[in-house]
């Protein structure tokens, strides 16, 4: 359904800003009151510009039926007349019949750094056609993200040098290099993007939804968020209530504000010791296959030879103890990946280092986006919130953390360093709460041991959000289920999305079944689709 009429998208924008200045909040007004006046000055804007969609430039790399097209919001909404930054933004048509049509459905995959702008291709995926003949499949790139006022902070080159360590119980000596490392970074931040630097946030993502929302010509909101885009959706659900039509929270980041990042980044680290022992009893299981190992013991151990001989001699050149690790930080996220490491570090151990090097050394053509990703990730968690500042506290919550939690901690420490030196302002968060009955029945789709965005998020967020509805898939860890391989919990995001029906408060779905496990040469002649973490 659409809201021309509601908007008037003819008027012009002498008479809008008339309109505004007719609203806007008298002086001693605080920077909340003037950024959501900003907001609603900025989707009156929109919406009677719209959006032009076109054919979708190269550097996008998206197929027709697919459009692409541009939204401008503030870049700061205390000055919504002032400078202004675009957003692109990607679409395709809903498929089905007219009378099926409900508007568009707005995507974002998380990060923060992640752009959605691939999302419409969903739409030809068997999981979410159905959705697709109801809705315009909507993605866009967030404010700093790809050609959305791209942020930058270091050379591309730089930030994916390789080969890299990572130790997991760092000395002194590392840890100074790495301290001036995030200092450097903090600071290129900062020259980079001058005074613009503050404006990118959560709560400036919430508004810039809202933005998207009216240029859309949608009196009301249907949205999904992923992992980081849970936080934002309800930083919106929380700002602009009534203008929620339908919204799932697919792997929620824990809303309490004295989670927001430091505390979220201590849980994380803690949850994925457990996620990395999940994957190393499946390796083991299948040791058959993978003869790395008959136990999770084991399986750790041919773990450690391997670190222990790309710190001695990297892989291709480029694969380091740094590059081996991230590579399987993804198991983690998705046990998909299970098969390809596990097949990958045989492999290896055997004297073929070519299935390593293809999956964990980095790729020149992907620099850009890498780094990309990393400054807006990095800017918009500094920005958020208060860090701690000495580096003291990290030092002693982290050497504790990591004697219990080795696999991930020091990694998210020196991922998030930076913000102990952050130049910028920091915000205190937004105490995410709506009222019984303010919004309609929103979704919440979790798994029991998602690392990520650990399950007790999930939990915190349907305390807060009067209404909503817990999905929870039970034993499983996959990050980010909705679409996924789980036909019970896709069933319950279809109806959801198409019928507006949720059960009363919770649900819950058996796990999907575990990977099988895929020999080597079994797994070179197996097409696969692409994969993003």
């Amino acid at each position: 359904m659409r809201a021309v009429a509601m908007y008037g998208a003819v008027t012009s924008l002498s008479s809008l800003v008339i309109s505004a200045l007719a609203i806007a909040p008298a002086g001693g007004t605080t920077t909340a009151e003037a950024e959501s006046y900003g907001t609603t000055v900025a989707a009156e804007r929109a919406a009677a510009a719209g959006i032009s969609f076109g054919h979708c430039p190269k550097a996008e790399m998206l197929p027709s039926p697919i459009q692409c097209g541009t939204v401008k919001v503030p870049l700061d909404y205390a000055d919504p007349l002032g400078r202004q930054i675009s957003l692109t933004v990607s679409r395709v048509k809903a498929s089905g019949k007219p009378a099926e049509h409900q508007g568009a459905f707005v995507y974002n995959p998380g990060g923060p750094g992640a752009s959605s702008m691939y999302f419409p291709l969903a739409a030809e995926l068997p999981e979410w056609k159905r959705i697709a003949q109801a809705y315009d499949i909507v993605g866009y790139s967030p404010r700093g993200v790809g050609r959305s006022a791209p942020l930058s902070c270091q050379d591309s080159a730089d930030f994916t040098r390789a080969p890299t360590l990572a130790p997991v119980h760092p000395s002194p000596s590392y840890k100074k290099e790495r301290i001036a490392q995030a200092q450097a970074y903090a600071q290129g931040c900062a020259r980079n993007a001058g005074p613009a630097l503050r404006h990118y946030t959560s709560l400036n993502n919430a508004r810039d939804l809202d933005v998207l929302r009216a240029a859309l010509r949608q009196p009301q909101l249907t949205f999904m968020g992923a992992s980081y885009g849970t936080y934002f959706g309800a930083l919106y659900a929380t700002l602009f209530p009534s203008h929620v039509r339908r919204m799932v929270f697919d792997s929620a980041v824990n809303p309490d504000p004295g989670r927001i990042w430091y505390s979220s980044n201590l849980a994380q680290s803690f949850a994925f010791e457990s996620r990395w022992a999940d994957f190393r009893a499946w390796v083991a299981k299948h040791d058959q296959t993978y003869h790395l190992g008959a136990t999770p013991e084991e399986v750790a151990r041919s773990y450690e030879q391997a670190r222990a001989q790309l710190a001695l001699e990297p892989a291709g050149g480029k694969v380091g103890p740094g590059q081996l690790h991230a590579a399987f930080l993804a198991t983690g996220y998705h046990d998909d990946y299970w098969p390809l490491r596990a097949g990958a570090l045989a492999a290896y151990l055997k004297g073929d280092e070519k299935p390593l090097v293809e999956q964990a050394a980095p790729r020149p053509e992907q620099a850009d986006k890498a780094e990309n990703g990393n400054a807006v990730y990095t800017a918009v968690e500094c920005n958020d919130a208060p860090w701690p500042t000495d580096w003291e506290v990290w030092d002693r919550d982290n050497t504790k953390l990591a004697r219990i939690a080795p696999f991930e901690t020091w990694d998210n420490v020196w991922m998030n360093l930076p913000c102990a030196y952050w130049p910028a302002p920091r915000q205190q968060p937004l105490d995410v709460r709506t009222k019984r009955g303010a919004l309609p029945p929103t979704l919440i789709l979790a798994a029991e041991r998602d690392a990520a965005t650990p399950y007790e998020g999930a939990r915190e967020l349907q305390r807060r959000l009067k209404g909503s509805v817990l999905i929870t898939e039970e034993d499983a860890g996959t990050h980010g289920i909705g679409g996924g391989n789980n036909q019970c919990v896709n069933a319950y995001l279809e109806n959801y999305l198409l019928h507006g029906e949720t059960p009363v408060r919770r649900a819950s779905c058996a796990p999907h079944p575990e990977p099988d496990p895929v020999s080597l040469e079994r797994h070179a002649a197996t097409p696969r689709l692409p994969h993003v973490v």
